[in-house]
């Protein structure tokens, strides 16, 4: 079922490519994107502490008033282009092509600056961060891409950075946390639970709790309360922007036929689809962590296993026991090891607009192994899992699909080879 939102109708003139355009009228339209409560279907809103109450307010009552200023796009955009390297290439894997009988396109979101698809994210908020007079930046980071990507422009910006970073994952992940400690951020490690991405966004949200008044918290994912989930989502849409572009440029026309790309809380997936979302022309498809498998225990596949629940601030699926408490998530991938997902992933879920596989740790690994040795590229593993849902589609020839590739694999050499043995 859509969700019915009040929206803008752009003119005929210039279609909706400008966005100050005033020759429009309101009209009430189906969209899979949120609605003016904060949802998709049933799943967001914002469930939060009341000490928290007045500053997710106040970002709810900001944040579109800014991302939508004349301002702020000039700035965001001149910083994508020069400092991030935007847009990042749409690659044809011509051997991949042939592989799995279709015509696949890389988006190469590894060639961004800071190697993955997190800076235009970080980018975005702290902007919005420093509009809103706040003087000191807190982020959660799993594989430590959003991490590195906050410090970046914490250094770039000259902003006081700490970041919760999983005890787990800063011993799988230490390439980036010695980044990190590089741009002047403090990684504070945390022991709580399985100490991996939840522990560390809920150590997050307890530093917010006691610093609301100067803290910014940067949120890496469409996770956390509304408006987080279509904030991320919206900056993550210049990702979906270009790739319209670039098919119109490679294809002669500006959509594909499939779009695929992981999912853990959902940013880089949400950025790869956001301009299509409402397109049924367009299928997607999202690749979840399965881990050593959905009936193993040892799992990440949340939209497979997960019931409806709050986590982080926001009503989702959510990896639950049957007295309702959170289990912890399991995933070879740091990025992918969270037991909730974003509520718009939950929503296409749960519409059906998406289909999602869940890729376990050696179907993954293979997959990296493949597009190393086939395209040479070496993907994040996070990505991986992406590609590792190819052989599972049954594409014609005459298909165009999309892949998006969040992240290079320089950060998970170390797991790459120590899977080797198993691998070979």
């Amino acid at each position: 079922m859509y969700i019915y939102n009040i929206k803008e109708k752009p003119c005929r003139t210039c279609d909706g490519a400008s966005l100050f355009c005033a020759n429009y009228k309101y009209q009430i339209v189906m969209s899979y994107l949120v609605d003016n409560e904060g949802y998709y279907g049933e799943f967001g809103g914002a469930y939060v502490p009341e000490i928290l109450h007045k500053c997710v307010e106040d970002l709810q009552q900001e944040y579109l008033n800014v991302l939508e200023s004349e301002a702020f796009q000039k700035e965001y955009h001149q910083l994508l282009r020069d400092y991030v390297g935007r847009p990042s290439p749409l690659y044809l894997a011509r051997r991949l092509s042939e592989k799995y009988g279709c015509k696949l396109y890389l988006k190469r979101e590894d060639l961004n600056h800071t190697g993955a698809h997190k800076i235009n994210n970080t980018v975005g908020q702290i902007l919005l961060a420093r509009h809103m007079g706040k003087t000191r930046i807190i982020a959660e980071t799993g594989a430590g891409q959003h991490g590195v990507a906050t410090a970046t422009v914490c250094a770039l910006m000259d902003m006081e950075c700490v970041v919760y970073m999983g005890a787990t994952d800063v011993k799988r992940q230490r390439v980036n946390v010695e980044k990190m400690k590089m741009l002047g951020a403090s990684v504070v490690p945390v022991t709580s639970g399985n100490m991996t991405l939840k522990d560390a966004t809920n150590e997050a949200i307890r530093d917010w709790c006691c610093h609301p008044e100067n803290t910014f918290y940067i949120i890496g994912s469409t996770v956390g309360p509304h408006p987080y989930p279509d904030m991320v989502a919206r900056l993550q849409s210049v990702i979906s922007k270009e790739i319209k572009a670039q098919l119109l440029e490679k294809e002669g026309r500006d959509y594909p036929d499939y779009l695929m790309a992981c999912v853990g809380g959902g940013s880089n997936a949400g950025g790869t689809i956001y301009h299509y979302i409402d397109d049924p022309k367009v299928k997607i498809v999202l690749a979840e962590a399965g881990g050593l498998g959905v009936d193993s225990g040892k799992t990440a596949a949340t939209i497979a296993l997960g019931k409806t629940g709050i986590i982080h601030g926001a009503k989702t699926y959510v990896i639950q026991d049957e007295d309702g408490q959170i289990e912890e998530p399991y995933s070879i991938s740091a990025g992918l090891d969270y037991p909730g997902i974003g509520p718009m992933h939950a929503n296409l879920a749960a519409q059906k607009r998406a289909t999602v596989l869940s890729i376990n740790d050696d179907e993954a690994l293979a997959a990296g192994f493949e597009l190393t040795k086939m395209e040479g590229i070496i993907p994040a593993i996070e990505s991986a899992h992406a590609l590792g849902a190819l052989p599972k589609m049954h594409f014609k020839p005459t298909d165009v699909v999309v892949l998006t590739v969040s992240g290079r694999g320089d950060k998970d050499l170390g797991t790459y080879l120590s899977s080797l043995n198993i691998e070979h």
